[in-house]
């Protein structure tokens, strides 16, 4: 999908924000399932396919910010691999592909590590999130594994992150093209759910159809009638009518790009007049937040709006009371929606996590809260042009949650608890769109999965 100058294109807007020294990014291993050769499916790191686009393990990138030199580390095939794997490019021409002409083998990287270290140049690396990275990186520049993180270089990070932030028409298209595969997995789960069905059937379902859009799943599908516990994995209930069912699902492109949309849908197929009610309020929550996101506008900010439509709309129904504002400063609020309201996305489902998400989210003008609730929020920045994200506002009746806070008596004065009660075995209800943002402001990617009240219904008709 992306020619050769596109990396090329990367990797100098890369040396134009990193001072001097070698950039070395690592890329992945294979990583064994439960013996050596039995191996999970692969994935690429996504700051090597960011950079140097070959998707295959045992590969590293150098760099070289002084002398304008890029090379790929890595060992062509034996005999054994053929006969297993079958033939496989030379890495000069896998290298050639993204615009590399330097190829060295894989065992040359310590030598020119070492010749960098030994010049006094400095090594530029991200922290690592693979064991087996750590350890080569260990062997490589002689810090121990616990420690790696500590001397990532920020400015690196920094750096990988302004570029990447920002997608391109090729990352949007890609993206958006995708969509049309998450779509599909959220209107089959909707015509599937019904009493009887195991949550199992839905979520194998759901996955079948993102590897035949040829890329996968881009995160364990989470998928429960007990939507309260928000990254729920566990996929062995029977659908019952009166229950909810929360799909929290997205494909990923060949080329590695994610999607990630969340429905909530009634087994029976029809919402009941409290169900409505939440879900209403999350409707609305969801839809103003796209409204409102723009560039320059602080996602934190639209953030707390959504927190105080939630709130204002469970203080309409008896659930909460008192000053909404006062509610959502002191995040009362929290009870219901404990939450940030999304995230970067790219390459990544959470893009760039593994640079440290502070970094991704926050910046000199926006740190992280300390409130509960507030503390989750991984994006709060202020929203630019080419920004990709998500919005996904929720409303969970949590029992133990529930529990703890009536006990302590906190936000007494905000919280009515003796009517929630019946609540707890609501379960939850989260609603997300992936959105992009433009000159102007926001439009959501892709094409539309059933969201209001009578979509849905019409659906599982």
């Amino acid at each position: 999908m992306f020619t050769k100058d596109t990396f090329i294109k990367r990797r100098n807007d890369l040396r134009k924000l990193v001072s001097s020294g070698i950039v070395l990014i690592l890329g992945n291993q294979e990583s064994s399932m439960n013996y050596p050769a039995n191996t999970f499916h692969f994935r690429q790191d996504s700051n090597f396919l960011y950079f140097f686009g070959l998707d295959a393990p045992d590969l590293a990138g150098i760099i070289d910010i002084d002398n304008n030199i890029d090379t790929i580390f890595g060992n062509d095939v034996d005999m054994e691999d053929i006969i297993w794997m079958g033939d496989q490019p030379l890495v000069k021409d896998r290298a050639s592909q993204v615009g590399i002409s330097n190829t060295e083998t894989f065992g040359k990287l310590h030598d020119a590590v070492k010749k960098a270290i030994q010049s006094g140049r400095r090594v530029h690396f991200v922290p690592p999130y693979r064991s087996k990275n750590k350890i080569i990186l260990e062997s490589l520049l002689g810090i121990q594994t616990s420690v790696l993180k500590h001397y990532a270089s920020i400015e690196l990070i920094k750096a990988i992150i302004k570029l990447r932030e920002i997608k391109d028409a090729g990352e949007i298209a890609d993206i958006e093209a995708t969509e049309e595969t998450a779509w599909n997995m959220h209107v089959t789960a909707m015509k599937m759910a019904k009493e009887g069905i195991y949550e199992r059937e839905i979520a194998g379902a759901m996955e079948g159809i993102a590897l035949a859009g040829g890329g996968g799943i881009s995160f364990p599908i989470i998928l429960s009638v007990n939507g309260q516990t928000l990254h729920n994995h566990y996929h062995g209930n029977m659908l019952k009518n009166g229950r909810l069912m929360v799909a929290d699902a997205g494909a990923e492109s060949v080329a590695h790009y994610a999607t990630d949309i969340t429905r909530t849908i009634p087994v029976s197929g029809k919402f009941d007049t409290r169900q409505r009610e939440i879900y209403e309020i999350v409707l609305k929550a969801n839809e103003e937040s796209i409204l409102m996101s723009a560039p320059n506008i602080s996602y934190k900010s639209v953030h707390l709006n959504a927190a105080r439509i939630v709130a204002d709309g469970l203080k309409q129904i008896g659930l909460m009371k008192g000053n909404i504002e006062q509610a959502v400063e002191q995040g009362a609020h929290a009870l219901f929606f404990p939450h940030g309201l999304g995230h970067m996305m790219g390459l990544d489902v959470h893009d760039m996590e593994d640079l440290g998400e502070n970094f991704v989210g926050y910046d000199e003008e926006f740190h992280r809260s300390a409130q509960f609730g507030l503390a989750f929020l991984r994006l709060a920045k202020k929203l630019k042009p080419g920004f990709v994200l998500t919005v996904e506002p929720g409303i969970y009746f949590i029992p133990a949650l529930i529990d703890q806070w009536k006990a302590e008596k906190q936000f007494t004065e905000f919280i009515n608890y003796d009517k929630l009660e019946p609540y707890k075995t609501f379960g939850g209800i989260r609603i997300e769109d992936d959105i992009l943002i433009t000159e102007s402001g926001a439009r959501v990617l892709g094409k539309k999965v059933p969201k209001s009240v009578a979509e849905i219904e019409n659906v599982m008709k």
